[in-house]
């Protein structure tokens, strides 16, 4: 045994030999990247999923064949193998000149730091653009309207400056006495000067159409209420020469905001540079008087009026006549999640440090990295998903289970990790509290038991708050113990919540390909 596992050692010392003088000697014809990583494994595919087919060192250089999303494609040693991208650096200095990113996701949060626990100071929205200055592991650090941020990579696709979105132009409808511009995404922003980069004067909504000024290129300038006028994004809208009509943006009968999270502040004035007037909670709602720009007005209990910024609101019609034509959901496909809204819901957060491992890791901080990968996950198979929290705070239970109420969601997922006086113990669980959650809490299960290599304890009952005073089709996941050492080794790895986030998606596909 020992002879064959030093064979075993020798054949794979001579592989990456092989590789070094192979890549070592290759042409950098395409663009390269650097290791960045001790070691890089090399697989068959582009995910952790694949098969190992080799091993990288760091400081290797490597030419790039393809990607897909976060993974490179490579040749080596005449055959094609994958790497994973946030563990790369570009060989090229000014690669990163004159490239953009969008963001792929609603509500993409733009931190301090590039860390998870790091602040959140501000917000893209599903196909803002934002200059890449520079990669770092998962991250990426961004410019938007002249303030510096991080973005995690999951969320953003890199695209050249000028590249078009979207439509192609010949998919683009050839229009040479167009007069009028109608949005045709939720919102799009109207920037001072036709450049992704130039300072943002405000944002206009899906199907409101505006006069045209100009047209150059790419952008539009269109004429706003009054005599203000803004650059568009062109393939974000459709032109015509129909008679045009601006948004009414007083039309805010019967119109609500609900607070997204606890200590959200109430300004005097339309700035966050105002005096704060009062700090709402999750779940507080107001009536809107009028929006401004991206702040509404709301009406406040004792009489007066108050601004908050959209970005940290959910906004709603409460008229009769909305609500009796609820929008109806798609259908959805079979082996897609198009059409579903999901609730995830991070456990803790905030003072609330949840358990806290024998390492010092905090669960708070675990089941947050974890909603936000799994997150991607259903987003990409067409979900729609709500996260209770999406920042380091704290937010009631039951504020958590109304906000998957409010959303209209069809299911709703607890994360969490677990811990015991028993250190000796490990293992997942699947807990649900009412009988017509056991079947969700059933398929979620054995998801996980497909993906991750640690002992399965099953679904059980318990009366958790979140799940008793739930109407949805519910549960609360304990993927392991941080109070058993080892456990909590594998527990905060980046391979453990990836193979956990893919056992709970496809748990969730499978419970609603058959239900």
């Amino acid at each position: 045994m020992a002879r064959l596992a030093k064979l075993v050692a020798a054949i794979l010392l001579l592989s990456v030999t092989l590789l070094d003088a192979r890549l070592a000697t290759a042409e950098s014809s395409g663009q390269t990247v650097i290791v960045d990583s001790p070691t890089l494994n090399v697989r068959s595919g582009p995910g952790l999923t694949y098969s190992l087919i080799g091993k990288l060192k760091d400081g290797q250089k490597l030419e790039v064949l393809d990607r897909s999303d976060d993974w490179l494609q490579i040749s080596v040693d005449g055959e094609t193998g994958w790497i994973a991208s946030w563990l790369t650096k570009s060989n090229d200095s000014g690669s990163n000149e004159n490239k953009t990113i969008v963001s792929r996701v609603d509500s993409l949060n733009i931190r301090s730091s590039p860390s998870i626990t790091s602040a959140a100071i501000g917000k893209l929205r599903s196909g803002d653009l934002a200059k890449l200055v520079e990669y770092q592991g998962e991250w990426a650090s961004i410019i938007v309207d002249g303030m510096e941020g991080w973005v995690h990579t999951t969320y953003i696709t890199e695209v050249e400056e000028g590249q078009k979105l979207g439509a192609s132009e010949s998919e683009k409808p050839k229009v040479t006495d167009a007069n009028s511009f109608t949005v045709i995404v939720d919102r799009l922003n109207v920037r001072k000067k036709p450049d992704q980069t130039s300072k943002r004067i405000g944002t206009v909504s899906k199907n409101d159409t505006y006069p045209i000024e100009k047209i150059d290129g790419n952008w539009v300038k269109i004429s706003l209420d009054g005599k203000k006028s803004g650059w568009v994004y062109a393939f974000h809208g459709e032109l015509s020469s129909k008679s045009s009509k601006s948004s009414d943006n007083s039309n805010t009968v019967g119109k609500t905001v609900s607070i997204v999270t606890n200590g959200t502040n109430v300004r005097v004035e339309p700035t966050t540079a105002s005096d704060v007037a009062l700090r709402a909670d999750a779940g507080d709602v107001f009536q809107v008087v009028e929006k401004k720009d991206d702040w509404y007005e709301i009406q406040l209990s004792d009489g007066g009026t108050a601004y908050v910024a959209e970005w940290v609101v959910n906004s709603a019609e409460t008229s009769a006549s909305s609500a009796n034509a609820a929008t109806k959901k798609p259908k959805r496909i079979p082996g897609t999640l198009k059409g579903i809204t999901i609730a995830l819901d991070p456990g803790h957060g905030g003072n609330d440090r949840g358990t806290t491992g024998t390492r010092g890791s905090d669960e708070k901080d675990l089941t947050l990295q974890t909603a936000e990968l799994l997150a991607g996950k259903l987003k990409d198979a067409g979900a729609k998903v709500i996260m209770t929290r999406d920042s380091d705070s704290y937010v009631s239970l039951r504020k958590r289970t109304s906000i998957a109420h409010e959303e209209d969601a069809d299911v709703f997922v607890s994360l969490h990790y677990d811990a015991n006086p028993d250190r000796s113990i490990t293992g997942f669980t699947t807990y649900y509290t009412q009988s017509a959650q056991q079947a969700f809490a059933q398929s979620v299960n054995e998801g996980l038991s497909s993906t991750i290599d640690l002992p399965n304890r099953g679904t059980q009952p318990a009366d958790y708050l979140v799940l008793r005073e739930n109407r949805l089709p519910a549960v609360l996941i304990e993927l392991g113990f941080l109070s058993n050492s080892s456990e909590e080794r594998v527990l905060t790895s980046s391979y453990f919540r990836e193979q956990a986030s893919q056992g709970i998606y496809k748990g969730l596909l499978h419970y609603f390909d058959t239900n």
